[in-house]
């Protein structure tokens, strides 16, 4: 759904500059928005699983870290 309101975005462009950039600033940060919104959850997530109060093992601590490179990497291909 973004990638096609990108590309209508970018396609109006050559009829409606402004109206372009405008609507192309407001996907942007609706893009960072939900971007924001999804780190919170993962972290809360995380968070909840290894800052319960308990000691961690590594193997937990290796799985959180696993997950958390696998949202850092879908991050920066997003």
């Amino acid at each position: 759904e973004l990638r096609r309101r990108w590309e209508t975005t970018q396609t109006r462009f050559v009829d409606e500059p402004r109206r372009s950039v405008e609507e192309a600033d407001q996907l942007v940060s609706e893009v960072l928005r939900i971007l924001a919104d999804t780190y919170s959850s993962e972290r809360a997530a995380l968070e909840q699983e290894w800052g319960s109060g308990e000691e961690a093992s590594t193997e937990a601590l290796r799985l959180i870290l696993q997950r958390y490179r696998a949202f850092f990497n879908r991050l920066l291909t997003s």
